[in-house]
């Protein structure tokens, strides 16, 4: 049976780091039937972490060719207080189109949803919700769930928030277990999928902690971020 959105609610009320957060974002997909649901935050200092379900090679491919400058829905949503359905955006350059079907030939979907949330000092975030179908079918899914999604979609903010406020105290916020795990066990040469394997969880929640460690490290990339725990003696292998 299907969690109830209090249910998942609640679960992102008690998230102990991004790594439940990455779990809600799949049970929210399942809730929903959608094909992806991403949580993506900047926070005061201007780390950008992550957590939902598109692909690690979309991920990848994304963050290769430096997406994020000219991502429409990005640039749209920054420019906006409401929800967002993607047919609202500009899509008419060549650049925006050709982004687009690239994005669906990997699995993104044609429709989506955003919605901007704005926090203190500067904090930002994204909450999408996309699929793929037709234009009636999404406006019916739109209609009848906005509501319930930007509910979430503030949830998993007030989280971002918390998360973010904890690690105020230090100059470098240390690492947590799961991420010092991931850490270890790529410092031992393992790739990311036995990493995962060793950590018993899937490799969407593994890129989450990842990607975490690499930000809170202040790492250019994965091998970087490995190079730095090494260093500074936050992990031995």
């Amino acid at each position: 049976m299907k969690e109830s959105l209090e249910a998942l609610c609640e679960f992102v009320q008690d998230a102990a780091d991004v790594g439940d957060l990455q779990t809600a974002t799949e049970q929210l997909r399942d809730h929903y039937g959608v094909a992806h649901i991403v949580y993506h935050w900047v926070n005061s200092v201007g780390e950008r972490f992550g957590a939902g379900t598109y692909s690690q090679e979309w991920v990848d491919r994304y963050v290769e060719k430096d997406y994020l400058r000219m991502d429409p829905v990005i640039l749209g949503c920054l420019q906006r207080f409401n929800p967002v359905d993607w047919k609202e955006l500009d899509w008419s350059s060549r650049t925006a189109r050709a982004f687009l079907a690239e994005a669906t030939r990997f699995g993104v979907g044609n429709q989506g949803l955003s919605i901007p949330i704005r926090g203190p000092s500067g904090q930002f975030a994204l909450f999408t919700a996309s699929d793929h179908c037709d234009d009636y079918t999404w406006a019916g899914f739109v209609d009848e769930n906005m509501r319930d999604l930007m509910i979430i979609a503030h949830e998993f903010n007030k989280k971002a928030l918390e998360f973010e406020q904890g690690g105020d105290s230090a100059p470098a916020p240390a690492l947590s277990p799961r991420e010092l795990a991931a850490m270890t066990y790529l410092a031992k040469g393992m790739n990311r999928a036995q990493a995962a394997v060793e950590m018993d969880i899937s490799e969407h929640t593994l890129r989450v902690y990842i990607e975490a460690a690499r930000h809170k490290l202040g790492a250019v990339n994965t091998t970087h971020a490995v190079a730095r725990a090494l260093s500074r003696g936050l992990i031995v292998v």
